[in-house]
């Protein structure tokens, strides 16, 4: 079975959506990939061609997603395709929708001292599969404070405050800055930089993020080999 990726961008143009998507196709590409990229959500209606999928890239942040296209990507996942994104374009995506905050993990709530943050990732998991060999680094960007799912599992961080805002008084706070997560079957990797492309000219954002993809893509094939589905997970239970 060949692999496919769908890549869907749009949104705020500030995070330079198509430049992102041309990164990332490239990525894709590179390791063996069939990739489609979209600017329209409707490519997100058809839940069966998104069961298809080996991963799913979401890059458009803000807004609005009609809901049955949450509710096809929410199964897709669950049946073991791939959720993987960056930035505002995955987590400060359709931020009405709380089935997508809950797949995906977390949603974004500020960036205080906007662009041009000098801060430092701190790697959790330098020993481990994912980050493996990546070690602390500095970047000058976003400083994304998000709202995050305490299921996930945090791989880098970073300490805020840098910039002194009302959040300061709160004292240090280590904010989870890369994770991975399971929505049903699937994964689900995201990476908060990526607040322009060129964060991507970087060695390590741009490692961290290739790594996420292929990571997440990787369920699929696990999933497909011992005849995993989404239906396991269905409810007839109130959920929203």
């Amino acid at each position: 079975m060949s692999r496919k990726a769908l890549i869907v961008w749009g949104g705020w143009d500030g995070h330079e959506p198509d430049k992102v998507a041309r990164i990332f196709s490239d990525i894709l590409t590179g390791s063996g990939f069939e990739v489609e990229i979209s600017d329209s959500l409707d490519s997100l209606k058809d839940a069966a061609k998104l069961r298809q999928l080996h991963l799913i890239v979401p890059i458009w942040t803000m807004g609005k997603i009609d809901e049955q296209c949450a509710i096809a990507v929410s199964d897709a996942v669950a049946d073991g395709t791939g959720i993987a994104g960056c930035h505002g374009g995955m987590c400060d995506a359709f931020r009405e929708n709380v089935l997508w905050q809950f797949i995906t993990g977390g949603n974004w709530v500020s960036h205080p001292g906007g662009d041009g943050v000098e801060f430092t990732v701190n790697v959790r998991d330098g020993n481990g599969s994912l980050l493996s060999g990546i070690k602390d680094f500095t970047v000058k960007t976003e400083h994304y404070y998000l709202h995050v799912d305490p299921a996930v599992k945090v791989h880098a961080t970073t300490r805020f405050p840098v910039v002194r805002w009302f959040h300061s008084t709160n004292g240090d706070v280590d904010m989870p800055v890369v994770w991975t997560k399971y929505w049903g079957w699937g994964r689900v990797f995201y990476s908060s930089l990526g607040h322009h492309a060129d964060v991507f000219d970087q060695k390590e954002p741009f490692e961290i993020m290739k790594r996420g993809l292929l990571w997440a893509a990787e369920g699929k094939d696990e999933a497909l080999a011992k005849g995993l589905s989404a239906d396991s997970f269905q409810s007839d239970k109130k959920i929203f």
